[in-house]
């Protein structure tokens, strides 16, 4: 029992030190190298006082320890946010895990998966303190053997580092350990200045003090919805594998608007996430700043700065409303955002049932905001964000299409979610994850499509655009943070004060389309559609 428990000690302490951070590189030649950590630390201890040597690897074991469970929650957001996890800024985002999980298995498996994990690190934390102790007393006590085959395994890493050995393309000097908590020193460091970093930024803005009157003059007495359609991403009209099916879809949809009387241009934003954090997007779109973590997020939103919807309110003549179905608590963003109204999932009168994460089907949410604002005659010109949520993770099931006299209360959609997929069945093969996110983003797209072609009108304009890239599993890590973008009208004013952002003609931007950061899209459409437009 000895050995064994000696060995397995050995084996946790060396699989850690050589524990990859992303799912991707988890491979039998990640642990075939030699872990220079160990090298050294094998050498400190052979020559530490008695004392000393026993408090050490104690401290050296829980810091392993908390760096593995770092580790692992990299393997995590890497494998949804394609980035590491941030110990100072990310730990808000454990709790919007959890509320993923809630809604999706539901309350129950929810709180039994977070114990697990809890219940998990700390032995993880305790098991390396022990295995380091239990190591390190093994090398004092066999000082000489200890000594030679530190001598020796030191002198090969180095000669392994000199000469750049590879092993299946991996470096067999490994000092993975040690860049691990450089970089994280280096993250830490940057989290804790980047409050000031954004002060500065937000001290910024050029239309802050602009008057009403002097503020979107190129669309006075029109309907203007942004409508943001979750993870639609460059993927899904780049990647071979899904980019001619939803390609012929906003192929389709430009000719049924064209001949409906609208025109379409459209480009490319890049994103400050991928993957998740779909609010961090629309905040970034909205206010003009780069909103790329939570706490960015939440200065932002206990501050004033202007946010497009806002500007509409200072402008005045427009009801500003939000329609946002994945909202399924009080949500007091709404008043920083200078939105009039917000219709949550609660709000809309849904009586169908949710399909996994997503509250609402993106059908009826476009036909609730036409039965509760834009359908009312004789209403004043509007302003509406609208979030279609149909193409949220986990893409199963999804949705079909229904007449538009036929949507109702939604309960239509009970027989339509019995017979699509099961999720927990599509996740277990990556081909089907992408497959139904295709089949997601064309539902979206087709339904956005067919309500504008139903009730828009001449006032109508619509700028539609994707929040993020979708997961890794889909995106298999190429083709960025980019997400496309489109406006249409039936005006050809409006799209006239637009010429010059040099975007394509369509509702599919091509590969070589223009791209700009998402925080400069506000100050380009204020500018764009205010008074001294170019």
């Amino acid at each position: 029992m000895a050995r064994v428990t000696t060995a397995l000690a050995a084996l946790l302490v060396f699989a850690a030190l050589l524990l990859p951070s992303e799912l991707g590189r988890l491979t039998p030649g990640a642990f075939a190298r030699i872990p220079g950590e160990a090298v050294l630390a094998a050498a400190v201890l052979l020559v530490l006082p008695p004392r000393p040597g026993r408090v050490v690897p104690v401290l050296a074991g829980t810091g392993l320890g908390l760096l593995t469970v770092l580790r692992l929650l990299d393997m995590g957001f890497h494998s949804v946010l394609a980035r590491p996890f941030d110990p100072v800024l990310d730990w808000i985002l454990l709790d919007d895990a959890q509320a993923f999980l809630r809604d999706s298995v539901g309350p129950v498996g929810a709180i039994g998966a977070a114990t697990a994990v809890v219940v998990l690190a700390a032995a993880l934390v305790v098991l390396m303190a022990l295995a380091a102790l239990r190591l390190s007393r093994l090398v004092v006590r066999h000082s000489a053997a200890s000594a030679c085959g530190t001598f020796v395994l030191g002198t090969v890493w180095i000669l392994c580092a000199a000469l750049g050995a590879q092993l299946a393309g991996v470096p067999v000097a490994a000092d993975s350990t040690a860049g691990a908590v450089q970089s994280r020193a280096r993250q830490v460091h940057a989290g804790l200045k980047d409050r000031q970093q954004f002060a500065d930024e937000a001290g910024v803005d050029a239309f802050r003090d602009t008057p009403g009157d002097q503020l979107l003059t190129g669309l006075r007495g029109k309907d203007v919805l942004f409508v943001f359609v979750e993870s639609y991403g460059r993927s899904a009209v780049q990647d071979p594998a899904m980019a001619p099916q939803i390609g012929d879809v906003l192929a389709d949809g430009t000719r049924r608007l064209r001949a409906a009387g609208y025109s379409s241009r459209s480009a490319f934003l890049t994103s400050p996430t991928s993957g998740g954090g779909s609010w961090l997007a629309h905040s970034t779109f909205m206010s003009g700043l780069w909103i790329k973590n939570q706490q960015r997020y939440r200065n932002l939103t206990s501050g004033d700065r202007l946010t497009l919807t806002g500007a509409f309110r200072r402008a005045g003549g427009w009801r500003t409303v939000g329609i946002m179905p994945g909202v399924t608590r009080s949500w007091p963003e709404g008043k920083f955002y200078g939105l009039d109204h917000v219709y949550d999932s609660r709000e809309l009168g849904y009586q169908g049932p949710k399909f996994s994460w997503t509250p609402v089907p993106d059908q009826f949410t476009l036909s609730a905001f036409e039965r509760l604002e834009h359908g009312r005659r004789g209403h004043e010109p509007l302003m509406a964000e609208i979030v279609l949520a149909s193409s949220h993770n986990p893409w199963a099931p999804i949705p079909t299409a229904v007449g538009w006299d036929e949507v109702g209360d939604g309960s239509v959609y009970h027989a339509i979610k019995d017979a699509g997929k099961d999720p927990e069945k599509v996740w277990q093969d990556p081909d089907q994850v992408r497959t139904e996110y295709r089949r997601a983003i064309e539902y979206s797209l087709n339904s956005l499509v067919s309500y504008v072609k139903e009730y828009g009108d001449d006032d109508t304009v619509l700028v539609f655009l994707g929040d993020h890239q979708p997961v890794p599993t889909v995106t298999r890590g190429g083709l960025g943070r980019d997400v496309p973008i489109a406006v249409v009208a039936r005006d050809p004013a409006v799209l006239d004060r637009i010429s010059g952002w040099g975007w394509h003609e369509g509702l599919k931007p091509g590969p070589d389309a223009p791209v700009w950061r998402m925080d400069t899209f506000r100050d380009r459409f204020l500018t764009a559609y205010g008074p001294r437009s170019p």
